[in-house]
């Protein structure tokens, strides 16, 4: 038996940190109910490149999942939804604050007719604040958390995240805990909750280091000063002769000495008290004289923290992931055979096999009747 079995999820969400969060729950054997648009159904479907009728993505986000469609601005909508809603255990919302109370579906609205319910709603800045109601993007959440401006290239401008770390570790993976946390609680109490997620703020945690060194001692960090932006010689990119790049992160002391062993970086430059930005160049001329290859061949095996800059298309081939069996499992989207999506859920907790996604409206009828 997985952990989350005869729970109930009812997901008024779309696009990525609510599908995330139902997708994790879904894996741990929770029924989770997609409620969508007639006609287009979540704008995700939408996107391309597509397989079968419905977008990778969408089928990625949202396999396992059952779908209701129906227009939550219709006079009926509350009356036919009550019945599922009674029986749920957990509702996820991530409209901007106000939206589903307007629409008769809010935390106080869905309280009355179930104590029990665990009320998910994810925003970007959360449902209080100045910036309740501004609209944003992944990208904004991590220049205004702060965590963008400590990113810099090699013209000091800040560097664009090619991950959507706000929707997915500031808003789907908090969306689980809580969820989680909310149901301990209920096994004790009874009684359903709240939670409050926002992405902009759940970023904060990132930059820890950052944080406590300014607040504590006013050593605010800048993009490309820090030990872990660029500041360091432990803790950089170098480019290789072959255009490749290696990544660098021998920080302790035992690691640095290793690597400077084995790149023939002597004298004064290994020393703690060397000027940073003459050590880095000093490293980046030996890297830059052989091949990813032969670095690679020349760090194997050996304790440096470092690592060849993988393409995805490589990372998806290593051989450690086919060991673990990361990409393991497929699902049957159109006759076509779409690996399921890795996700932080342990191996214990799984289903040997994933369901596809949803056809838009595939359960209304039978859920509805219900």
């Amino acid at each position: 038996m997985r952990p989350l079995e005869n729970i109930r999820v009812i997901d008024f969400s779309t696009l990525l940190p609510g599908p995330l969060a139902g997708l994790i729950l879904t894996e741990a054997g929770a029924q989770v109910i997609k409620i969508e648009r007639p006609g287009t159904g979540d704008e995700m479907r939408s996107y391309e490149p597509k397989v079968g009728e419905d977008s990778v993505n969408f089928a990625l986000l949202n396999a396992g999942k059952e779908s209701i469609a129906i227009d939550l601005k219709a006079s009926d909508a509350f009356t036919r939804l009550r019945p599922l809603i009674e029986q749920a255990d957990i509702v996820i919302e991530q409209f901007r604050p106000g939206v589903m109370d307007r629409l008769g579906f809010g935390y106080a609205d869905l309280k009355r007719i179930n104590s029990r319910l665990i009320y998910c709603a994810i925003t970007g800045w959360g449902q209080t604040g100045p910036k309740a109601l501004v609209a944003a993007h992944d990208l904004n959440y991590m220049a205004e958390a702060g965590i963008l401006g400590l990113s810099a290239g090699s013209d000091g401008a800040p560097v664009l995240p090619p991950v959507l770390a706000a929707d997915i570790a500031g808003g789907a993976y908090p969306a689980v805990m809580n969820i989680l946390l909310a149901l301990r609680r209920r096994d004790q109490t009874g009684e359903g909750t709240y939670l409050d997620i926002a992405m902009g703020e759940n970023l904060l945690s990132f930059v820890y280091w950052g944080i406590g060194n300014g607040i504590s001692v006013g050593m605010w960090p800048g993009g490309g000063d820090a030990l872990v932006t660029g500041g360091s010689p432990r803790y950089q990119i170098y480019a290789t002769a072959d255009g490749r790049y290696l990544a660098a992160a021998p920080l302790e002391e035992k690691f640095w000495n290793n690597f400077c062993s084995i790149i023939g970086l002597t004298g004064d430059m290994r020393s703690p008290s060397a000027d940073p930005k003459a050590a880095i160049a000093a490293v980046a001329a030996i890297i830059k004289r052989k091949s990813a290859a032969a670095w690679k061949a020349e760090f194997e095996g050996q304790d440096v923290c470092c690592s060849i800059v993988a393409r995805l298309e490589e990372a998806v081939a290593d051989p450690h992931f086919a060991a673990r069996k990361v990409f393991g499992r497929n699902l049957s989207v159109a006759g076509k055979a779409v690996p399921a999506l890795p996700l932080p859920v342990a191996d214990a907790f799984r289903a040997k096999t994933t369901n596809p996604p949803p056809r838009l409206g595939a359960s209304t009828a039978k859920l509805l009747a219900e």
